[in-house]
């Protein structure tokens, strides 16, 4: 039985990294709950490990949907920029790798375009869109990580 609960532990933690990348997959979440299966193994980490995780997922989960949107702000582009992203991000991961790394810019850009923005303010755009997913991005793997780290820690007590 332990076997189980640690590889469906370690299943969730590689699920929450991919998740990471890919958009529809909800990764923090996914790699926090990786951490549950240590309860029953009397392997749980400490209450505060506990608490500074939940936080760590709460502040991940706010920031991928904050910051994104910041970048594109940041750059000043329209809410056509900015819902462009997003589309361009869902439909980019139908088209891996590439279409994750060129999705949120090419959606920003075009809904700029659209928007009647000039070439370059829709490529401004474009890029503050794509640097705040990649932002977003580093955010959540840098805590898949830590949750990771924890899962390993506590595994090795």
């Amino acid at each position: 039985m332990t076997v189980l609960w640690i590889t469906l532990g370690a299943l969730l933690i590689i699920a929450g990294i991919i998740g990471c990348v890919l958009p529809v997959i909800p990764g923090p979440a996914l790699a926090y709950c990786g951490l549950l299966p240590l309860i029953p193994l009397d392997k749980t980490p400490s209450a505060a490990v506990w608490a500074l995780t939940a936080a760590l997922l709460v502040s991940a989960l706010i920031f991928d949907a904050i910051v994104p949107a910041a970048g594109a702000k940041k750059f000043k582009c329209t809410k056509y920029g900015i819902a462009g992203c997003i589309i361009g991000t869902g439909i980019g991961t139908f088209f891996l790798p590439l279409g994750l790394l060129l999705g949120p810019f090419l959606g920003a850009f075009i809904g700029e375009i659209i928007s009647g923005r000039r070439l370059s303010e829709a490529a401004a755009g474009g890029t503050g869109a794509f640097l705040g997913f990649l932002a977003g991005t580093a955010y959540k793997l840098l805590a898949c990580s830590i949750f990771a780290f924890c899962f390993v820690n506590a595994l090795l007590k």
